[in-house]
């Protein structure tokens, strides 16, 4: 599977991460007492059965803003250039790549016998028409941001496609990534919001769509025409399963090959000797972290005194504790802390009820001795922290949030939903109070997409409506150079002011913990994660289990 890592998704399964990690994340291993898979003969066969507590929404990559589109689609689709396991940015649909001296120009030779999964060839016109598709006005998008920045987009040949800035883009490269390749052939006159091939995709991947049942399963099979050769198992069955506790059963059982662990079965439920025989289970840094977010638009979190005494009255450490059993980090702030781009200075908040009292007064919030519950102008401070459905890890972290908001004079219900809906019909509509939820980020420190106040409409990413005119100049200058040094400086004042400002109460960083059956050979282990090479595992012939059905 090629890494996401040049966009912001929705993460909704926290134990298993399909991205790119950090410059400086450590290389995930095995756990040692199992040892490395042996060394085997590669084969053809076999079906990877993966679960998931979500479906997909949009099997078009920029169409799509959760995780689990964007896994299937990675599988299904390339860009001109992705990350290697070691973080690089190498060549993918295209060979190779040149940069004029003023950082302007991006002119892209694209490798010559790629066909789409039709038969059809690629061409450089078809990079140009994905490219008109994201920056046309109707196509409800949260990435367009990026190609708006390009002056100039042309067809130099059949096999060279070249893009012009207005001003020195910093994330450019690594933007041409799988959002803007498309198959001119079949979309052309079609409306984007709407075409069947949402649902029937036809990619270059590694990969080509077969079915999908809606919160059943996705089931893809070997492309045998993949430029990079065939994939050696035969198809990828991707399972929708909403109970983390279900899907391990079904592990057991032999019905998943591949999940993420919760914490719970990670540290207590994976130790029988069975287990340990059958599968192989790794823990790294995630890719993402997971938060608390406030509706700005709800005059309840208009006051950042409010928001700050949130932080206060949560102690992330219980959380960290008690529902990830110490798998985690504590979250300040955007950016994990083993990337450089972290800034280990901003102002932090610590558990403590009597600062959370005090800020809540200050703003207004009064106690009047109606059931501990505080008032202000006659209204009582009562709010419902969403998520969703199937994320174990988040239900009890809403749990433990509403004992100790319940401490600090604040009611709070919960509510979970299931995934589709949550982003459809609650996220991006803004119809919520209070949100748990994560983001999964990719290698480029830029975060204009989540923070900045013109990214606030339907569909875009920056759903809580936050605006602070200082993180817009900041958010543009970061991304309007290349000098390391003024992009890092931008990039920590960021995050001093979004911790100055909470409009997250960022919680942690977890743990990704995912397990993989022990018949499948070729996972390599990288700073990339370990399913940036999908397409290279394989099941030695005499282990090998399931025929994918025509």
């Amino acid at each position: 599977m090629k890494a996401i890592s040049v966009l912001p998704v929705f993460l909704f399964l926290v134990s298993l991460s399909l991205g790119c990690g950090p410059d400086k994340e450590e290389t995930p291993s095995p756990e040692k007492a199992q040892g490395p898979a042996e060394k085997a003969q590669p084969a053809y066969g076999d079906l990877l059965i993966q679960g998931s507590i979500g479906d997909a929404s949009n099997l078009i990559p920029m169409m799509s803003s959760d995780s689990a589109s964007h896994g299937i689609a990675s599988l299904i689709f390339n860009g001109l250039v992705k990350y290697d396991k070691n973080l690089n940015l190498v060549g993918d649909l295209a060979e190779s790549w040149q940069v004029s001296p003023d950082g302007l120009t991006i002119t892209f030779k694209l490798r010559r016998g790629v066909k789409w999964q039709d038969g059809k060839e690629f061409t450089a016109e078809d990079v140009l028409f994905g490219f008109r598709t994201i920056i046309h006005p109707n196509t409800r998008t949260a990435y367009s941001g990026d190609y708006r920045e390009v002056k100039e987009a042309r067809v130099l040949d059949r096999y060279t496609f070249q893009v012009r800035y207005k001003r020195a883009f910093a994330p450019g490269l690594s933007s041409w990534g799988s959002l803007v390749v498309l198959p001119r052939h079949l979309l052309e006159g079609q409306d984007i919001n709407t075409t069947p091939f949402s649902r029937k995709p036809v990619g270059t991947g590694p990969y080509r769509f077969k079915e999908w049942k809606t919160g059943e399963k996705i089931v893809l099979e070997a492309n045998p025409d993949y430029f990079e050769g065939r994939p050696y198992i035969d198809g990828f069955v991707y399972r929708i399963i909403p109970d983390p506790a279900t899907m391990f059963l079904e592990m057991k059982a032999g019905g998943i090959d591949f999940m993420g662990l919760t914490p719970l079965q990670y540290k207590r439920q994976t130790e029988s000797p069975r287990i340990r025989r059958d599968f192989r289970k790794y823990r790294y840094l995630s890719f993402g972290y997971t938060y608390l977010g406030y509706n700005l638009k709800d005059w309840k979190f208009q006051d950042r005194r409010v928001r700050r005494a949130i932080t206060h009255a949560i102690d992330k450490k219980e959380i960290i504790d008690g529902v990830l059993l110490g798998l985690g980090l504590i979250a300040t702030g955007p950016y994990k802390p083993d990337t450089p781009w972290y800034n280990p200075e901003v102002e932090k908040y610590p558990y403590d009820v009597k600062k959370a009292k005090k800020l809540l007064a200050e703003a207004g919030w009064k106690a009047t001795g109606k059931k501990g519950v505080l008032e202000k102008e006659g209204k009582p401070f009562e709010l419902t922290i969403l998520t969703n459905q199937g994320n174990e890890s988040r239900a009890r972290c809403a749990e433990i949030i509403q004992r100790r908001l319940g401490a600090a004079g604040i009611k709070v219900k919960i509510r979970t939903v299931e995934w589709a809906a949550f982003i459809n019909d609650f996220i991006d509509k803004k119809n919520f109070e209070a949100v748990i939820l994560g983001w999964s980020l990719g290698q480029d420190p830029d975060l204009y997409d989540i923070w900045h106040s013109s990214k606030v409409g339907t569909k875009e990413l920056n759903f809580i409506s936050y605006k602070n005119k200082e993180v817009d100049f900041l958010l543009e200058k970061g991304r309007y150079t290349f000098d390391t040094k003024i992009r890092k400086a931008c990039y920590d004042r960021i995050q001093e002011i979004l911790a100055e400002d909470q409009p997250y109460t960022f919680l942690f960083v977890p743990y990704s913990l995912p397990i993989i059956h022990a018949r499948f050979h070729g996972v390599e282990p990288a700073p990339a994660g370990i399913s940036y090479n999908m397409d290279k595992w394989f099941v030695p012939r005499e282990q090998q289990r399931y025929v994918l059905k025509p």
